[in-house]
């Protein structure tokens, strides 16, 4: 991995909700490497670099809103030669209840805007997924007010348990341990 990118909407408006949850894992991992972000008008967002134990990381979330994250992530590639099988998108996962975190490499959008414009800007499937998920509200018609919500007090917890869980990981994918910290992710209690 040379990118992970986290997906959200910016400002304190969206900061709490579950579409956010993109977001929360980038910062999470910032935190935990000691990585500062800063904001990057070059690359339309808040930007951080991991360099160590053979690492050479950016960590990313974009200002743009959601359905228009295909232009961070296009701008940072392109200006750093990142090839998408090298970048790994975070993103909320509404098939997925909350507490629990799959790795993918490549895939469809599967009806999320977010990973809808990236594969357009990328012109490419080919890019890993880290899904965090949040659940779903049980109806497709609810689908968007449920996301651009907060998840209730015992929602979030698990999904902080899974982000806790994913943002460990980070290191062993910067190396490309793909396959143990899939493992550790996917068997997860």
């Amino acid at each position: 991995m040379r990118l992970i990118v986290g997906l959200g909407n910016p400002g304190s408006k969206y900061a709490g909700t579950r579409h956010n949850a993109g977001f929360w894992l980038v910062e999470r991992a910032a935190d935990r490497l000691g990585v500062n972000l800063r904001s990057e008008r070059k690359f339309q967002g808040a930007l951080g670099r991991y360099r160590e134990s053979g690492a050479d990381l950016h960590l990313l979330c974009p200002d743009t809103y959601m359905n228009h994250s295909g232009r961070a992530v296009a701008a940072l590639t392109r200006f750093h030669r990142i090839a998408p099988e090298a970048v790994l998108v975070a993103h909320d996962e509404i098939d997925l209840p909350p507490g629990v975190v799959r790795l993918k490499r490549g895939g469809g959008h599967g009806g999320h805007n977010g990973l809808r414009d990236i594969i357009s800007a990328l012109g490419s499937r080919e890019f890993a997924r880290l899904r965090i998920g949040v659940g779903h509200p049980g109806n497709s018609d609810q689908v968007i007010p449920y996301v651009l919500h907060a998840p209730g007090r015992d929602e979030r917890s698990a999904i902080d348990a899974a982000i806790d869980a994913a943002a460990t990981q980070v290191p062993d994918l910067a190396v490309g341990h793909w396959d143990s910290a899939q493992q550790q992710l996917h068997t997860r209690g």
